[in-house]
């Protein structure tokens, strides 16, 4: 994947990576050229270049002779921007000129993407996250979810790439059919109101309850689901106005989470159903599928049982119904003759890995997932409380998301009365700092590592946290605010005087880099760890170096305004890439 840049690269690995390469070429020749130079930050000086040692054996030459003339070459080239150093056994030590830094800071500030590329070509890229089932509540299950896959869409359309977000809601199968005789025994408008409101698992746990109990209404609702199959006109409108309902309050909570769903982005079980009687005949007309015990599977290589025989994928159960196994073929198939997706992404939990892979193998086996096309499962760890067991209530209920978000902005409500806002303002920010605490927690994490959700921890105002990085941004309009000063006005010529300074300016050209890496690997902890390390870049400049005092010299507060602004850019967009509200103020 290339990526195309709006002004000069700022990206020092970026550029450093070009002129080893232009250097390996000149000392070896050119098919030495295209070698990656391993070139990795360096506590030693700005970053470190490492192909020395992994070009060695290949030159039949010492590491360090081989380090030596590639350090030659590069001090020879005029346009090297740095000064580097033979260290150790062969590795090369760079270190970046201030003047260059500064004129890449500068550069940064005034470029609108502040050194951000566009995926050349851009990708269609199809991503599959939240999907909650409408016939249970949406539970801290889907809160992982939801939050990393629309990290990665924010992500990868701001690379330039076509995102489709695909909510692929369970909306479909055996349970509606209880559900909707629960709907008419209790009335049409009494259902509707429960489910707006969020209390679809009551709701389903009492038809479940009749459902076992009454056999009238069992064989009521078995009559249903051949109806609803059948798709009757009268019960594909109960249908239509139980998933009105329960879509308006899924619409409630993406909209508390600030979300980029859509009732546009529904694409769940009950739009794939014309399409799986085909999917199966055509599986079994290209000989994939075979009949296996009474039921249709197909048997992917590579995929055995703990007897060590083939790991069937069930297409059509004996009784002839479908399963989940159908629905996702027929999804693989439509989103890449449809969507055409050069990419997708299935934001789903990690205990679904093998399924997923079988999935994929399948679709590859019949040519319905090319070559050409990237399918990628993201593995979303478990959610954990504090004891380190499955996050549940103390009753060990599944939490409702309502109920924890809500809890969330009170905390953060609380953790904030003391500072002197009126109530609406203290209200907004409340909101912003609940719902950007539990959004960065979440995203500061591997998405596929299980995760202790921690309210004290997750709003604390220090550490890597949701409250920390806003409050570093509030800190940095705070001194605009003081100033009197627009940060879109603070274009001044940029100096490095400061260790401080000078540290701030490196750190924030890596930005560009990192929103590419992290949408490349689909992978939001790494931008999260950037945004951290700059944060905390800009603490240390703002403690060493004042910008608003007196004393300091106008050439000088001018280049620290610049810095600030540039800072304050590439803090708002990456927070708000991966989702994470900034209020004006804490």
């Amino acid at each position: 994947m290339r990526y195309r840049y709006p002004w000069t690269m700022t990206d020092p690995q970026l550029v450093l990576t070009e002129r080893v390469q232009r250097a390996l070429g000149a000392a070896f020749g050119a098919e030495y050229s295209d070698a990656d130079p391993l070139i990795r930050p360096s506590q030693f000086a700005d970053y470190q270049a490492n192909v020395a040692m992994s070009l060695s054996k290949r030159l039949r030459r010492a590491p360090r002779e081989v380090a030596q003339e590639i350090a030659d070459r590069l001090s020879a080239d005029s346009a090297f921007p740095a000064t580097v150093e033979v260290s150790g056994p062969g590795f090369l030590n760079i270190t970046l000129d201030d003047s260059w830094i500064a004129g890449r800071a500068a550069e940064s500030l005034a470029d609108p993407r502040s050194g951000v590329g566009h995926t050349t070509p851009p990708q269609t890229v199809v991503i599959d996250y939240s999907a909650p089932n409408a016939s249970k509540e949406m539970h801290v299950g889907h809160l992982r979810t939801t939050i990393v896959g629309d990290a990665l869409a924010r992500m990868l359309e701001h690379l330039g790439n076509r995102v489709i977000r695909q909510n692929h809601i369970g909306d479909w199968g055996t349970p509606f059919g209880m559900l909707i005789e629960h709907l008419l025994d209790i009335g049409e408008q009494a259902a509707l109101a429960r489910l707006e409101a969020g209390e679809s698992s009551e709701y389903y746990k009492e038809a479940r309850a009749k459902f076992d109990s009454d056999p009238e209404f069992k064989q009521r609702s078995r009559r249903r689901v051949a109806t609803l199959q059948a798709e009757d006109p009268e019960t594909m409108r109960l249908w239509h106005l139980f998933m009105d309902a329960t879509i308006r309050y899924f619409d409630k909570v993406y909209a508390m989470l600030g979300v980029t769903l859509t009732d546009e982005d529904i694409a769940g079980e009950s739009m794939y159903n014309p399409m799986l009687a085909r999917t199966c005949d055509d599986l079994e007309a290209a000989g994939a599928a075979v009949v296996s015990e009474g039921a249709l599977c197909v048997f992917p290589p590579g995929f055995t049982g703990s007897d060590d025989k083939p790991l069937p994928l069930m297409i059509r159960k004996s009784d002839g119904g479908y399963g989940y196994a159908t629905t996702d073929m027929a999804a693989v198939r439509y989103r890449v003759n449809d969507l055409k997706a050069d990419r997708i992404l299935y934001v789903v939990g990690a205990d679904q890995a093998l399924h997923f892979r079988m999935i994929f193998a399948a679709a590859r086996m019949v040519g319905w997932l090319p070559d050409t096309v990237s399918a990628e499962h993201v593995q979303i760890g478990m959610m954990l409380g504090t004891d380190g067991r499955r996050f549940r209530t103390r009753s060990g209920e599944t939490v409702k998301l309502t109920d924890l978000l809500d809890e969330a902005v009170d905390r953060a409500r609380a953790a904030i009365a003391d500072r002197g806002y009126d109530e609406a303002t203290q209200g907004e920010i409340a909101h912003a700092v609940g719902m950007g605490a539990v959004k960065y927690a979440d995203l500061s994490v591997s998405h596929d590592t299980e995760y202790v959700f921690d309210f004290d921890r997750m709003l604390a105002f220090s550490g890597n946290t949701g409250p920390y990085m806003q409050y570093a941004t509030a800190r940095i309009r705070s001194i605009f605010r003081k100033g009197g000063i627009d940060p879109a006005t603070a274009t001044g010529t940029i100096t490095l005087g400061n260790p401080a300074e000078r540290a701030l300016a490196l750190q924030l050209l890596g930005f560009g880099a990192v929103v590419e890496q992290a949408a490349a690997l689909a992978e939001p902890h790494r931008l999260c760890a950037y945004l951290f390390e700059t944060a905390s870049a800009f603490t240390t400049f703002y403690e060493n170096c004042p910008v608003l005092k007196a004393d300091v010299d106008e050439a000088v507060r001018a280049s620290r305004l610049a810095l600030c602004a540039l800072t304050l850019r590439v803090l708002e967009t990456g927070l708000d890439l991966l989702g994470v509200p900034v209020p004006e103020r804490m």
